[in-house]
């Protein structure tokens, strides 16, 4: 069968002939019409991400959607290495398939998935987000930070404050949800005195995508802030702007603050699917949307060198 196949650590991924997978037990072959091109797919694939299996060669894609033996469209996660989402077929174990809403389509559904999950479980699993409370997402200009305004909007947050480095993506969320916009800068004494006027007014929870300085200057900006009637939840994403950040323990004895993390692993894989069920319902309801293109199984080497995250980049299959 036809694959993406990456052949080394750190290699870009090549089309070609790949091994028929079989299924076993309590498995489902699957047909693979669309899977994303997300961060996830690529680090995985070339081994630099903690999840990374480091079994070569592989297929590229750790989701997609496609049809079970009966036909059935589903969303797949996790296929059995050295299977991937971006191939023919791909063997997936039957307890990490989900039926799609029929108003879901299957490159949407694809596109959809990780930056859905991403938002979706931090928002309800981890922050245990209320209706009524103030998010604010930092870095919110790309493809997961605008699906997380729209989540978090729907899930009943009453201000969604977004930030970002580039003035036009920022204005452009208001249309997605978001009631502030903060412009990040350099100049780390003036993000941090921003950042505490808006947690003196109120900031239940932070979804955070970058890491890096604007996060040290979120959380001392709390600490600052000394609010101490508001439980702040701080449910650190990505860390696109860097992996490492100085903490002060002060920050930790302050105000009330949960510091935590949302990813592969700090969530039970059944609640993780659970939850992409929950968010797919929603998304085919409300109609969520992010930017996204598509590129065939054939061109997989031009999109892999190409992808920029935004738009999405969602592989077609057949």
């Amino acid at each position: 069968m036809k694959a993406a196949i990456v052949r080394g650590v750190g290699q870009a991924p090549v089309y070609g002939d790949f091994e028929e997978p079989k299924a076993g037990a309590d498995e489902l072959l699957v047909t693979v019409t669309a899977s994303a091109l997300s961060r996830l797919s690529k680090t995985r694939a070339q081994g630099s991400h903690y999840s990374s299996t480091g079994v070569y060669p592989l297929v590229v894609g750790v989701d997609g959607v496609g049809k079970g033996p009966d036909g059935r469209r589903v969303y797949f996660a996790r296929p059995r290495a050295p299977f991937g989402g971006m191939a023919e077929r791909t063997v997936v174990a039957a307890s990490l398939c989900i039926p799609l809403p029929e108003k879901l389509g299957d490159v949407a559904a694809a596109g959809l998935a990780n930056p859905g999950m991403s938002c979706w479980l931090a928002l309800k699993e981890r922050a245990r987000l209320l209706p009524g409370e103030t998010v604010l997402i930092n870095g919110a200009t790309g493809s997961a930070g605008r699906l997380a305004a729209q989540v978090a909007r729907h899930l009943g947050a009453k201000k969604i404050i977004v930030t970002g480095r580039k003035a036009p993506a920022l204005e452009a969320l208001r249309a997605l949800g978001a009631d502030e916009t903060l412009l990040l800068t350099e100049d780390g004494d003036a993000l941090e005195k921003t950042f505490r006027e808006k947690f003196q007014l109120g900031v239940h929870v932070v979804l955070d995508y970058l890491w890096g300085l604007s996060a040290e200057r979120l959380l001392i900006a709390a600490a600052k802030a000394g609010n101490e009637d508001i439980s702040h939840r701080y449910v650190q994403v990505g860390s696109l702007a860097g992996p490492t950040i100085p903490l002060p323990s002060e920050v930790l004895r302050a105000i009330p603050l949960q510091l935590m993390g949302s990813g592969l692993g700090s969530v039970p894989v059944n609640r993780i699917l659970s939850g992409i069920g929950e968010f797919f319902e929603a998304a085919a309801a409300k109609g969520f949307a992010i930017d996204l293109k598509t590129a065939p199984l054939s061109a997989i080497a031009e999109a892999w060198a190409s992808d920029t995250g935004t738009p999405r980049t969602v592989v077609t299959v057949g």
